[in-house]
């Protein structure tokens, strides 16, 4: 089913909302809507052509309001390649949320840190990505799906905005780290000699999310800043069984100084 933006799916609210900033959060950082004013939310089963997510801690909405005078559109949870979804399918939360009005795109996620001095609790903007999924939203590019096929991505991440992320977080959180993040396809836990291939590529934290995101949202020209929430050390960097309750648990811990962050930036 394809993604409807048609005027009688969607209210006139959300239609006439004209967002310029777009979040989404990834899993346990759902909390940061609360630095949100809300006006109205949206699930997204009431989106024709829009996928769901099966995964804890994706409430599966979006949310329209304000924050810190700004419009804001917040999608609480993704989808994931490893829940049997296409990279189309992942990145029509982008090309909707495009669609309204968004220009500027932050992405966030919960990652395993491939560094010990980047520890668990703490944050990284993402500098570059390594993309290891095998696929491309891009792929078979058409009307639907948006930009060309050879978009070019090589400054995925918008520098002006990683410069005012970087300058505020020095006054807003104890550590903001900078590094490049791989995507997997998952959903398994990366075992300790990919853990060991990934450092050699010069990946420094790991996750199953934001990359194919990214390259859409490059690809229909929007401004981009992506952010890992740290939440474990990776295969055979610590000690331990890596379990998705903790990650989610991290996220929670973490979500409230990134939401100041968050604040902050957009009142720049």
């Amino acid at each position: 089913m394809r993604l409807s933006l048609e005027a009688e799916v969607l209210p006139k609210a959300v239609r006439d909302f004209q967002p310029e900033w777009g979040l989404v959060l990834g899993s346990g950082l759902g909390s940061v809507v609360e630095e949100v004013d809300p006006i109205l939310s949206l699930p997204y089963d009431e989106i024709p052509g829009l996928p769901v997510s099966t995964v804890s801690g994706h409430a599966g909405r979006f949310v329209f309001g304000r924050l810190a005078g700004q419009r804001v559109l917040v999608a609480q949870g993704r989808v994931h390649l490893y829940e049997g979804r296409t990279a189309e399918e992942v990145t029509a939360g982008v090309r909707f949320m495009q669609a309204l009005g968004v220009k500027k795109l932050i992405l966030t996620n919960a990652a395993g840190s491939l560094r010990t001095e980047f520890a668990p609790g703490s944050w990284m903007m993402l500098s570059d990505h390594l993309n290891l999924t095998g696929t491309s939203p891009l792929t078979g590019t058409s009307p639907l799906t948006g930009g060309p096929h050879f978009a070019d991505m090589s400054a995925v991440y918008t520098p002006e905005l990683r410069a005012r992320f970087a300058r505020l977080a020095r006054e807003e959180m104890p550590t903001l780290h900078e590094g490049v993040y791989a995507g997997l396809p998952g959903p398994q836990y990366e075992t300790p000699a990919e853990v060991r291939m990934l450092r050699v590529l010069g990946a420094d934290a790991v996750g199953m999310s934001t990359v194919l995101e990214a390259i859409q949202a490059r690809a229909l020209g929007l401004e981009v800043a992506a952010f890992s929430c740290l939440t474990n050390l990776g295969a055979g960097l610590g000690t331990g069984a890596l379990d998705h309750g903790e990650v989610l648990a991290a996220g929670r811990t973490a979500a409230a100084s990134f939401g100041r962050l968050l604040a902050r930036a957009l009142a720049a």
